[in-house]
């Protein structure tokens, strides 16, 4: 059973959080000044106008972005400790009405969470990269090295997913407090030499870059964006530690420590102008490039670290949602239910990061590419928020519209800006985003098909049931449980073996599996039992609750069931399992439809195994089932 997480000491979840959920944002420092005054955006140049107008559009970006919108706002879309677009998501369907609103709601959470999902496999990419190239500052010739190195560190980082985040935390914590500690510690010496930059941080320069030079201005937001990518990664991760930890290490360390190197880099930049290659690097004396180099690595490994466990949390929601197949997931914590491992999508993006690193090579070159996943994730979260302020908290529309302007304007400004690298490798995360969306779209259209051809093969139960009433079916010793999620048909499983059989066990149940829009469901709310036969033929039906981020263990809570019912106890030792299973084949034929088919089809093949998700033991286990053309 998984401990509660407040067994757990908020300095050790400080710590914790240190290591896993602030790598991304964390890291941008490396990278976001570089890329604003990178040939690609040469027009931004180091002169005071600008460099004031970029440190005031940074500063003011996280404290709206980040500080206010996610971290004092968006997390109280606490959904029993769980966050993520798909949590909020199912908060806001929760508090909807109408036929057609839970699907718009759902179809803006399959966008967000293929947004993220581009996010996920870029994020790993540029961070890692990033860092490597770090050594050209030490020695210009080791521009070679940075693609070797950075596959045999992104390697290793996620073949030791499957070993859980628990120790990734405890390891990276320390890493990233003197990550946090170096930052500001470069940028301080570099402030005092030029303490004019702290004006910097007045609104008035941001607004007066945008009215003298507003084109530059629009499009220096495509770099500015990313000292604010890891925002949504932030909120995702959330029900690994709870939102206080995450707040308490936001506002006491991570964003001054942010606020103080951008400083620090903006104040060099203004005192040598030469700087704007790689300004990071530039600030650390000549004798700590080296170590300041190591520390960057094992820094931009924990920003890898904060996608990749916010992408096993999405696709953990997305699963318990219906908008993917059933995959294995392996909870790594007893501690923490948060905490899993899903191999599939830990692979597929290991596979999409490797590609980019061995196609683009550097991380100036990815920049275009980056950040355009995460401004639309900010945009469909800042609508999720907004609907479930209003339908569901009920905050008086002068509120909401109040929210959304604030911070809608800022972000929605950020997405123009990134539209116009859609040419130069913006299109990069549209393209993940659309197989994504591609994907989780005809997965529901498709189950939705075999629901109801399933339907029409099993039949009546009630029909069954009355055969059994009268007699007609012969019965042996034993405890039969069939796991069916049509509490209105036959399982298939159970007409199969009573097919080739022609008997059925003494005691039955009919076992469905249904996971609510919630994180967690109490074990004594979870079992309920239903005697739908007669009083004493020992046919049952019983019901599990689970919330999407409970276990699906069933013989565990089948535990639950004792004494629920006089006509059916259940025997662990002895239970056999039944499970059906379709094999599904798309029909001949062409067209969109007919592709749609065959993507469906392909995509189920990747699906887990039930046995293993719902923990059967393999020797007590069958498997029956039959053939279904969609």
């Amino acid at each position: 059973m998984a401990l509660p997480r407040a067994t757990t000491p908020l300095r050790s979840l400080v710590l914790a959080a240190l290591g896993i959920v602030f790598g991304d944002i964390g890291t941008s420092p490396l990278y976001a000044l570089q890329t604003v005054y990178s040939a690609d955006h040469n027009a931004v140049a180091p002169t005071p106008l600008d460099v004031y107008g970029v440190i005031s559009l940074v500063f003011w970006a996280l404290t709206i972005t980040v500080s206010f919108k996610y971290v004092v706002m968006v997390m109280r879309a606490d959904n029993d400790g769980e966050g993520g677009i798909l949590s909020l998501t199912s908060l806001l369907r929760r508090s909807m009405h109408g036929p057609r609103s839970p699907v718009i709601v759902t179809s803006l959470g399959i966008v967000g969470a293929g947004l993220f999902y581009g996010d996920s496999v870029i994020t790993p990419a540029i961070s890692v990269m990033s860092a490597i190239e770090g050594l050209q500052v030490v020695n210009p010739g080791a521009g070679e090295l940075v693609v070797p190195v950075s596959l045999v560190i992104l390697t290793v980082l996620f073949a030791s997913q499957r070993f859980g985040t628990a120790w990734i935390g405890r390891a990276f914590g320390p890493v990233m407090v003197v990550w946090f500690a170096t930052l500001a510690a470069l940028g301080i010496p570099a402030i005092a030499a030029h303490p004019q930059v702290l004006l910097g941080l007045s609104p008035t320069y941001a607004l007066q870059f945008a009215a003298q030079r507003p084109f530059i201005a629009f499009i220096a937001m495509g770099a500015i964006v990313l000292t604010i990518t890891g925002a949504e990664a932030l909120y995702a991760d959330m029900g690994h530690f709870g939102p206080k930890p995450i707040r308490f290490a936001w506002f006491g360390f991570v964003f001054p420590a942010l606020i103080i190197n951008y400083l620090g880099q903006s104040a060099l930049i203004l005192t040598d102008p030469r700087a704007i290659d790689n300004p990071f690097f530039h600030l650390a004396p000549d004798a700590l490039a080296l170590p300041i180099v190591v520390l960057a690595t094992a820094a931009t490994v924990i920003a890898s670290q904060a996608v990749i466990s916010g992408a096993f949390s999405v696709s953990h929601q997305a699963l318990h949602l219906g908008i993917i197949p059933r995959l294995t997931v392996r909870h790594t914590s007893l501690q923490e239910t948060g905490q899993i491992y899903v191999p599939v999508v830990n692979w597929l993006l290991f596979a999409g990061v490797v590609v980019l690193v061995a196609a683009f090579r550097s991380s100036a070159s990815l920049a275009n590419a980056y950040g355009l996943a995460a401004t639309g994730t900010l945009v469909v979260t800042t609508t999720l928020y907004g609907g479930l302020a209003r339908r569901g908290w009920g905050w008086p529309l002068p509120k909401v519209a109040l929210f959304v302007v604030v911070v809608g304007v800022l972000e929605i400004g950020f997405l123009g800006a990134n539209i116009t690298k859609i040419p130069h490798g913006g299109w990069l995360p549209i393209l993940i985003a659309s197989l994504v969306i591609t994907a989780m779209t005809t997965w529901r259209w498709g189950a939705a098909l075999v629901r109801e051809r399933r339907m029409e093969l099993e039949g009546s139960l009630d029909a069954w049931l009355a055969q059994v009433d009268a007699g007609a079916v012969q019965r042996v010793p034993g405890q039969a449980v069939f796991l069916h999620i049509n509490k209105e048909t036959v399982p298939l499983a159970l007409k199969e073996m009573l097919r080739f059989n022609h008997v059925i066990h003494e005691q039955i149940a009919i076992v469905s599996v249904q996971v609510d829009n919630v994180p967690h469901v109490r074990h004594v709310e979870r079992v309920t039992i239903t005697d739908i036969g007669t009083a004493s033929d020992g046919i049952v039906a019983i019901s599990i609750r689970l919330g999407f981020n409970d276990s699906q263990d069933v013989p565990h809570n089948l535990e639950w069931s004792h004494g629920l019912c006089a006509d059916f106890e259940f025997d662990a030792e002895q239970a056999r399992y039944f499970l059906s299973v379709l094999d599904v084949h798309a029909r001949p034929g062409g067209g969109l439809v007919g592709l749609r088919k065959k993507l469906f089809v392909l995509i189920g093949r990747v699906a887990g195994s039930r046995a293993d998700s719902f923990r059967l033991p393999p020797s007590r286990t069958a498997i029956l089932g039959g053939r279904i053309d969609i």
